[in-house]
C-alpha cells in the first residue's frame, strides 16, 4: 500500500514553485508550469531558457537540475490525483 499523499496537480505546482523560489540555485523566471506522473515519478516541466534558435543556454542545465531535484524530493511524498 502506498503511503504517498494524493494531491491535485495545481496544488503540487504551488509547492514545487515555492521550493524553487527558496532554493539557492533559483534563477529569476525559473518556474514549473506542469507536472505529470510516470511510473511513480513526478515529472516537472517549464521554460528551459532556450535561445532564439531553440538551443540550450547556460541556464538550461540549472532548470533541468531543479526539476530533477523536485522529482527526487516530491515523488517520495506525493502522487498526482487522477
Amino acid at each position: 500500500m502506498s503511503t504517498k499523499k494524493p494531491i491535485a496537480a495545481f496544488d503540487l505546482l504551488l509547492i514545487a514553485n515555492q521550493i524553487i523560489q527558496e532554493h539557492e540555485d533559483y534563477i529569476d523566471g525559473m518556474r514549473a508550469t506542469s507536472v505529470e506522473e510516470k511510473d511513480e515519478v513526478l515529472v516537472f516541466k517549464g521554460d528551459y531558457f532556450l535561445d532564439d534558435n531553440g538551443l540550450p543556454t547556460a541556464n538550461t542545465t540549472a532548470v533541468f537540475n531543479m526539476f530533477k531535484y523536485l522529482a527526487h524530493q516530491l515523488s517520495k511524498e506525493f502522487t498526482v490525483e487522477k
